[in-house]
């Protein structure tokens, strides 16, 4: 499996912020749409990522100040990328070995979108999935 294939299950919605935002605009985006990170973008360009680990890295740091923050305060600088011809196994051992759980998937400087550890284990779930109906089928009209 490839990321794209990911990409391609997931769908292709992205949502941004700019680095001059406050913190609390891009917690009620993520809060309004119902997502775990949102990408920081400036003239066309991701200069950055903001998800749960941020926030929380942000207020333990700042505190009740993070209210008032601006984006750039937080955000987490020149995220890792993935490209989408890179092996879903690659796109994991990155996740893991790195302790992050979103990553941007660019293809030739243009972003394409932004997978997590939820998208990555829908998409396990749906390969197991046809793989086990597959292997049912097969075991079903085995020559007796």
């Amino acid at each position: 499996m490839r990321v794209q294939d990911i990409l391609n299950d997931k769908g292709s919605a992205l949502f941004s912020v700019t680095p001059d935002d406050s913190v609390t605009a891009a917690v009620r985006l993520m809060v309004d749409k119902g997502i775990s990170s949102v990408l920081v973008m400036e003239k066309g360009e991701m200069t950055g990522l903001v998800t749960l680990r941020e926030l929380l890295t942000g207020l333990d740091r700042l505190g009740a100040a993070i209210a008032s923050a601006k984006v750039a305060d937080i955000m987490k600088k020149n995220p890792p990328v993935v490209q989408p011809d890179d092996t879903a196994d690659r796109l994991r051992t990155m996740m893991t070995e790195l302790h992050i759980t979103h990553v941007p998937v660019m293809d030739e400087g243009a972003l394409l979108g932004i997978l997590s550890f939820h998208d990555i284990a829908r998409s396990a779930i749906k390969d197991a999935d046809f793989e086990n109906r597959l292997l049912k089928q097969y075991i079903k009209n085995w020559p007796a």
